[in-house]
């Protein structure tokens, strides 16, 4: 008789469900897995032999077939294995088929019979609640991130004997988490750079604030020592709190990639994703053999950070162009096409020019002029399209410098402005599925950007002015309401456009004319 027990699988972000069927013959002892396993799936064999046994379990003596149906998609991972274990013992009818209909299973098995942690548990046991299964049993290890789906009983079991006496004798405890009393937690984080700590340059600072916000991407060009660095170091301080929709949304991306910790199964902060200048583009986007999330994906609802980004190979940004565009990336293969969520800030630092010193009032620039048309080259038009702000940091002055005013304002004050920002942006938006003024659609900005009277005729003469592209117009658009909802104004004043005007500065030839 064959006997079937549920598990998942996940390909890209979606889990899709996995009927690990097992029939056993009277035929030389062996294990043959079926379905597309791959070498990881492939060598639960040894693993299920020797746990169960190590366990005091019965093992067939003769031949067993594993089939993990559907049989044309690819399983990938160590996940299986205590769902073809439990499926041998109802085969062994140490289980019956009724004690696990309702179950599904997912863990790793040691050869002592432990059950492993394995990643992309979030993913998998959301999928498997949407497949009508109604109790899942997880390792330990996962079961507190498991627990974050409402609507599915988890339990979390240390090793294979614990998950049959949980079925004959011994029930395991269920595991519950609060989820949105968990995420509350994340308020008293303290930072270890805060903008108090930041002398002068007002203007980048205010620009951060409106970036953070909307949800803008950010440029920041100057002389080296001006504070750049520090200043993308002291942004994540002004973020907003995730929401719980961006909270589970980034821990399922955090838990396929195997990067959340046993003591942290939820995301509560915003990611902040520093990047080298010589990362690959599989790196930034993601993809490979077998496709995984790359750096844009990690930073989703978060910051990807490129400092010195003029360093990086002009084909490394480009790929960011769709991306920042559409907020997801498509990799595509042979076999399959997977998307994944891209919707984060870019901030980006970069110097003037190779010496870092062209418009500098204190230090002479030494490039040649070749030297700076070749460095600035590397941002293409099309990429600077999608940068919302773009704001010179200059070098501070010696009395900026000696000054040690406490005036400063701490990121604690900054970060209650964006917050009530957003949660302007999040009432007005609830019926229409994005969060911030950066995810507007031109159908959106329509109806939302409504800008006074007097300004239309302004804004006319700065479209001409500036040459500005239908991109471009919409994202002024976006970046004046972000300023108008800093300042509890429901209409878009001239004001607020004028303002937004003004943060788009940074021009390759009005760069290379400070020579």
């Amino acid at each position: 008789m064959v006997n079937k027990v549920t598990t998942a699988t996940i390909i890209g972000l979606n889990a899709y469900r996995v009927d690990v069927e097992v029939d056993t013959t009277h035929s030389n002892p062996m294990i043959s897995i079926v379905g597309l396993p791959d070498a990881a799936v492939n060598e639960a064999r040894d693993r299920v032999r020797s746990a169960t046994r190590n366990s005091g379990l019965t093992f067939p003596s003769g031949r067993v077939i594993v089939n993990l149906a559907p049989a044309d998609l690819k399983k990938e991972g160590s996940n299986f294995d205590l769902p073809i274990a439990i499926g041998i013992q109802v085969e062994e009818e140490v289980l019956t088929p009724d004690n696990v209909k309702d179950y599904a299973f997912i863990g790793e098995l040691s050869l002592d019979g432990g059950i492993r942690a394995v990643s992309g548990v979030l993913p998998l046991v959301i999928g498997l609640k949407s497949f009508g299964i109604k109790n899942v049993i997880v390792p330990k290890e996962n079961a507190k991130e498991a627990s974050l789906v409402e609507g599915i009983n988890v339990f979390g079991a240390e090793n294979l004997a614990e998950v049959i006496a949980h079925f004959t004798e011994n029930p395991i405890e269920k595991t519950t988490t609060d989820v949105q009393n968990y995420l509350n937690q994340s308020d008293s984080q303290d930072y270890i750079y805060d903008f108090k700590d930041v002398k002068g340059q007002h203007k980048a600072k205010k620009a951060l604030e409106i970036a953070a916000a909307g949800g803008h991407n950010m440029l920041m060009f100057g002389s080296p020592g001006s504070g750049k660095t520090l200043m993308a170091k002291c942004f994540p301080s002004i973020l907003p709190p995730l929401e719980l929709s961006e909270a589970l949304e980034l821990t399922k991306i955090y838990s396929i990639c195997g990067l959340l910790s046993a003591d942290e199964p939820l995301l509560r902060q915003r990611p902040f994703r520093p990047v080298h200048h010589t990362a690959s583009p599989v790196g930034i986007i993601g993809g490979g053999t077998n496709p995984k999330p790359g750096e844009i994906t990690l930073a989703h609802r978060g910051v990807l950070f490129l400092d010195e980004m003029v360093e990086f190979p002009r084909n490394v940004l480009e790929v960011l162009r769709q991306p920042l565009e559409d907020g997801e990336v498509s990799i595509s293969r042979a076999k399959t096409s997977i998307k994944y969520p891209a919707k984060f800030i870019l901030l980006g630092a970069m110097n003037p020019c190779p010496c870092g010193f062209l418009g500098d009032k204190e230090k002479q620039c030494t490039c040649s002029e070749f030297q700076i048309q070749r460095y600035l080259a590397k941002l293409s038009g099309p990429l600077l399209d999608r940068i919302d702000l773009q704001i010179e940091v200059p070098r501070l002055t010696s009395e900026e410098l000696l000054s040690y005013s406490d005036k400063e304002e701490t990121s604690a004050q900054i970060r209650e402005r964006v917050v009530r920002a957003r949660k302007i942006q999040i009432e007005r938006y609830k019926d229409d599925g994005i969060l911030t003024n950066s995810e507007l659609t031109p159908k959106l900005v329509k109806k939302y950007c409504k800008i006074e009277k007097s300004a239309e005729e302004m804004f006319r003469i700065a479209i001409v002015k500036y040459q500005l592209s239908g991109r471009r117009y919409d994202r002024t658009l976006k970046l004046a309401r972000t300023i108008a909802d800093l300042d509890g104004s429901e209409i878009i004043s001239q004001t607020h456009l004028m303002q937004a005007l003004q943060y788009r500065m940074f021009n390759q030839n009005d760069v290379y004319n400070q020579k």
